[in-house]
């Protein structure tokens, strides 16, 4: 048994917020009670003192690369799920861009069968098309019941509108939403740095904002067409939030994720991190980050995915054109979207933790992202105020931009379905 006493709660789900103790009896919240009101139970072997702390739902990533099966040198499944945990997330969702990819009911049983082992709920999408090739459509169903729980081609987009319309009609057929990585590369000279200022200063032209935004147009009307439920990842751009925002007023079935990253950092990042600034979609201009943040704060962007892209240090020192796009981030999510979101003012916490757990989960369709009685014990303490510096990751990978910095929101305990997978001073 586990009692949590001294903290301030906040349900995401609810948007309650105050002082309350909770008892956590197997897997599940037993109690939620005024502090004070139940004493210290007798069967409970860990008490945590939250004083001064926030209690709330375990976070939820939509969107994150552990690089197994295939490429277990940059990411493995059991390393991924470490470094989600000491971030504060009880569950993520592995994409599809491992080596073999998940077009087929093994490898998502060989993915899900590993996640289970790691403590947190690790769950997998499964591909739209074979390959990733963008040219014959998996078995949407079949996936589904191997244990897909949405489908994507993250990495690449589906270039033909004829094969993405026929996806989609397969897909709201099946019950699935599609994921969606959205870049032209007909629009795309280098990619992972956006055709602006510091792309030519570096004798580059870069990716231009023309690749996501003309994506996102087209499949907005081909949700709009085919009823399907669609997400658009990994948002960068001014326009991309204009469209969605018009798309989701007249009623089209249709979500979206931002990155940490993309509403922290601007193409001037590459100036001083090289290629740990180096992603797909690239990093823009102050206006583009400027509208991101609008986007998150009117709920236009409704979940925050971290895009955790793990490479070898290797790899990131290749010159800029070589080396692999992305970065990892689930270790310092929360911290920035404390620093960029709430401290500024533009997201308050309660906001902050919806768009990083009750949405994802809602719009996914897995549990999570709430905090009440009979529900999973899937529980985040941490302290807003405290601050810590970057310097260690349990992921596999270093490839962060933030290495160095000090940032606010100290994780103390991470709790999936009652059971410590994370605690501070053990580290």
């Amino acid at each position: 048994m586990l009692y949590i006493t001294g903290g301030t709660l906040i349900d995401p789900a609810s948007g309650y917020h105050g002082k309350k103790d909770i008892v956590v009896r197997d897997d599940r919240i037993a109690t939620i009670a005024n502090p004070g009101t139940i004493p210290v139970p007798a069967a409970a072997d860990n008490v945590i003192d939250a004083s001064g702390r926030i209690v709330t739902a375990g976070l939820v990533d939509p969107h994150v690369h552990f690089r197994d099966p295939g490429q277990t040198e940059k990411e493995d499944i059991l390393t991924g799920a470490a470094a989600a945990a000491k971030g504060g997330y009880t569950s993520v969702i592995m994409m599809g861009n491992t080596i073999p990819h998940p077009d087929n009911a093994d490898t998502i049983r060989y993915m899900l069968e590993k996640g289970a082992r790691t403590g947190i709920r690790v769950y997998a999408a499964g591909n739209v098309t074979r390959e990733m090739r963008g040219e014959t459509l998996t078995d949407a169903k079949a996936l589904k019941e191997a244990g897909a729980v949405v489908l994507t081609d993250d990495g690449l987009p589906v270039r033909s509108a004829r094969v993405m319309r026929e996806a989609c009609k397969q897909a709201a057929q099946a019950g699935m939403m599609i994921s969606l990585h959205e870049e032209d590369p007909l629009f795309i000279r280098e990619n992972g740095i956006n055709a602006g200022e510091v792309a030519r200063e570096t004798g580059l032209t870069g990716a231009s904002r023309e690749a996501e935004i003309v994506m996102v147009a087209r499949d907005i009307e081909i949700a709009r067409e085919t009823g399907c439920t669609l997400t658009v990842q990994h948002i960068s751009a001014a326009e991309t939030v204009a469209l969605i925002r018009r798309a989701k007023a007249e009623g089209v079935r249709i979500h979206a994720e931002a990155t940490p990253h993309h509403f922290t950092l601007t193409e001037d990042a590459v100036r001083t991190h090289g290629t740990n600034a180096k992603m797909n979609p690239p990093l823009r201009t102050e206006h583009d980050r400027a509208a991101i943040i609008e986007g998150l704060a009117d709920g236009t962007i409704e979940m925050i995915a971290t895009d955790h892209a793990p490479h070898t240090a290797a790899e990131k020192a290749r010159p800029f054109t070589e080396a692999p796009s992305g970065i990892i981030g689930l270790e310092t999510a929360l911290s920035l979207g404390i620093r960029e979101l709430v401290n500024p003012g533009h997201l308050t916490m309660e906001a902050l933790l919806k768009c990083m757990s009750a949405n994802p989960a809602r719009i996914t369709g897995i549990p999570g992202g709430s905090v009440r009685e009979g529900e999973y014990a899937d529980l985040l303490v941490f302290d807003p105020q405290a601050a810590w510096k970057v310097s260690s990751f349990r992921s596999k990978a270093v490839n962060s931009p933030f290495t160095g910095e000090t940032l606010p929101g100290v994780v103390h305990v991470t709790i999936c379905g009652g059971k410590t997978v994370y605690e501070k001073k053990a580290e």
